[in-house]
């Protein structure tokens, strides 16, 4: 299992030669305030001083540091002395560079954090990546991270807390790592920072490892025992005492060898029944078994997510396509791919179905059966109409002749009247499906055809060729659909078979209008006595105009010295008010409202079926049937294929990234399928 931890560091060379963070790999991260030890303990681990030293803020990027066991044989020349090496780094920034000189190592780590981060102590959240290879270390992979900070000096931006404790839980949510949680004995555990970012994330303590540093320099009289035996703050995967270097004694040159010797005096002198169970020593050989159980763990859940996103890469590689090589071909074949793609959103067949809304032909079913029908059915047939209304045209029908029958013609002016209304909202019916059908072009190019995304100036001209077509076919569909309602409006067909009970419901009302008439009509008299009647009626103005008038008023135009004295003003025509209407008038009204009514829902229904019936013919069918050859008369012309088929300016680096990070996930997943043959888990 020891090799375990190789693997990872292989992973993570795989990961940093594409600049990828898409897989959380296995790692130990050092989390800790300001002076609290964390660099001396990484030093410790090492065996070398190899990190920047200094007061406030020293670790001002993440350093991925990963110590490699080598065999004590397999030594490193040094170039300038000739001297045999066993111990050297090397620098991802750098490439090949190998630095056996740990003072160059430091000064690298420092120069590299400036040139990032700048000089006004300032962080950033892009890692150093640095490998030491030695026979001392045993195999991890750990991260330094910023000390946790609360008062910003010199030229730090007033949040750097919060700037630092951001990039912190960036790295320990990763669920995938160990969290060490550095903490000076002289100060209170139960006011540990690190502790208490640590159980932000992890609040079971099941990946969190404690160190406490400094156990030398706690007061006189204390000492450390309650909290290294777990009695202060339990931690699950345990807590580990350490001893630092002091400051006097990395100014005099101190060796980490002669440290750790020391350590373990210390511990044996203060601490003897733990001292098996502290020290730098045992705290790597902790992190190591730990690292390894925990690689164990994750390394199925690491082979599915590697399988998943490799998966995924070769999809969106594929999308991107290959160089064009055939221009003509290319250009043919995506002209061909996007028109087929259309035609399917609208039959309903295409790859990839919407979920979200309604797209494509059923959005159209959806206008046509709940849309227009619906509308269609909420227009009142008698709407607009009133019985004043009706009865003016009845009156106006009869011309000068009082009528006996309710007269036809009043009907048909009144139905038309009403038919008319039917034209808006089938208009509306086609502008609606016109916008479906521009909206499908979108449709297909974020959906169906994404290999256009790579040539922008062929998606445009595409866009432009489809919209135009059915810009024009717009107007030849209103047109017809114009048509259908003029149609309706040309010939009221009063023997649809249909309206033949509303004709014997008029006939029936007209014949029973007639027998009342005759009854209402006054018995004869005299001769005799109708002369002797008349004149004495006019006396009494009941026979002629004047009767008309009230009493003492005088005709218009009939004053004294007017010539038109005693003639009537026939351009005073009565305005309609409302009334109570007669027995008579009452019928005739009534007649009338229902042969509107059982007309206007014949005309209605059909309207309801051929307005669909043309949209889809003269817009849609046509649309699809020529939409391929439309395509190709507008764009499949030699002197456009270059202009169409230049790539977008960043297509060519996504193809190279996508194809590197591609390369990279399946060199991961053999590793890991190596692994698997050994059975190492």
């Amino acid at each position: 299992m020891e090799a375990l931890i190789p693997v990872i560091n292989k992973l993570q060379d795989v990961f940093n030669t594409v600049g990828a963070d898409i897989i959380h790999l296995p790692q130990i991260a050092v989390v800790g305030t300001q002076s609290s030890g964390k660099s001396s303990v990484l030093e410790s681990l090492v065996g070398r001083d190899l990190l920047p030293r200094g007061t406030g803020i020293v670790t001002r990027r993440p350093l991925i540091l990963q110590l490699v066991n080598v065999d004590p044989g397999d030594a490193r020349k040094n170039d300038d002395s000739g001297r045999e090496g066993d111990e050297w780094g090397k620098f991802l920034h750098t490439k090949n560079q190998i630095f056996t000189d740990f003072e160059e190592i430091r000064q690298e780590i420092e120069n590299e954090t400036a040139r990032i981060s700048g000089n006004n102590k300032g962080i950033s959240d892009e890692p150093i990546h640095l490998k030491i290879f030695s026979p001392h270390v045993v195999n991890l992979t750990l991260v330094d991270l910023p000390g946790i900070t609360k008062v910003p000096v010199g030229d730090q931006p007033n949040d750097i807390e919060v700037q630092i404790k951001d990039l912190i839980l960036k790295h320990i949510s990763n669920p995938n790592c160990i969290i060490l949680a550095v903490t000076a004995a002289n100060t209170d555990m139960a006011t540990s920072e690190a502790l208490k970012v640590a159980r932000e994330v992890d609040p079971d303590g099941r990946r969190t490892l404690a160190v406490v540093t400094k156990l030398d320099l706690m007061d006189a009289g204390t000492d450390a025992m309650d909290v290294l035996m777990g009695r202060v703050i339990p931690v699950k995967l345990g807590l580990i005492g350490v001893v630092n270097r002091s400051q006097l004694d990395i100014n005099n040159k101190k060796s980490v060898a002669d440290a750790i010797r020391d350590e373990h005096a210390f511990l044996q002198k203060k601490y003897p029944s733990l001292a098996n169970r502290n020290g730098t020593k045992y705290l790597a050989r902790t992190l190591n078994r730990l690292l390894m159980h925990h690689i164990r763990d994750c390394l199925p859940e690491l082979k599915t997510r590697i399988n998943v996103l490799a998966a995924q890469y070769q999809s969106l590689l594929s999308s991107y396509g290959e160089p064009v090589e055939d221009q003509s071909a290319t250009l043919l074949q995506l002209i061909t791919k996007f028109a087929t793609e259309y035609c399917n959103t609208i039959e309903g067949t295409a790859k990839y179905i919407e979920t979200a809304e309604l797209c494509g032909g059923a959005r159209i079913c959806y206008i046509f059966h709940e849309t227009f029908g619906r509308t269609l059915e909420s227009v009142d047939p008698l709407g607009g109409l009133s019985t004043i209304d009706i009865l003016t045209a009845i009156r106006n029908a009869t011309g000068p002749r009082p009528s006996l029958f309710v007269p036809e013609i009043s009907f048909e002016l009144l139905v038309k009247k009403q038919v008319k209304r039917l034209e808006e909202p089938s208009l509306r019916c086609v502008e609606l499906v016109h916008e479906e059908m521009q909206r499908i072009i979108q449709h297909c190019s974020n959906y169906s055809t994404q290999e256009l995304q790579r040539f922008p100036k062929l998606h445009e001209a595409i866009v432009e060729v489809v919209t135009c077509l059915l810009r024009k076919r717009l107007p030849i569909t209103n047109e017809m659909v114009h048509n259908l309602v003029a149609i309706e409006l040309a010939y009221i067909n009063t023997k649809h078979p249909d309206f033949a009970d509303a004709c014997g419901v008029m006939n029936n009302n007209i014949e029973e209008q007639r027998r009342n008439r005759m009854r209402e009509l006054p018995t004869a008299v005299p001769r005799d006595k109708a002369s002797a009647t008349g004149p004495q009626g006019d006396q009494d103005g009941t026979g002629n105009w004047r009767g008309m008038l009230k009493k003492g008023e005088e005709a218009p135009g009939s004053g004294p010295g007017s010539p038109l004295k005693g003639v009537v003003n026939l351009l005073d025509v009565p305005v309609p008010v409302s009334r109570k209407l007669s027995s008579r008038e009452q019928r005739d009204c009534e007649v009338i409202e229902r042969l509107i009514k059982s007309y206007f829902l014949i005309v209605r229904k059909n309207i309801q079926d051929s307005v669909p019936k043309a949209v889809m013919h003269f817009l849609v069918n046509h649309v699809k049937d020529s939409l391929q050859s439309e395509l190709v008369g507008q764009l499949y012309k030699s002197g456009l294929l270059n202009d169409l088929l230049t790539e977008s300016e960043d297509m060519a680096q996504r193809r190279k990234e996508a194809a590197d990070m591609l390369q990279a996930l399946q060199k991961a997943s053999q590793v890991i399928a190596e692994i698997r043959e050994t059975h190492m888990w």
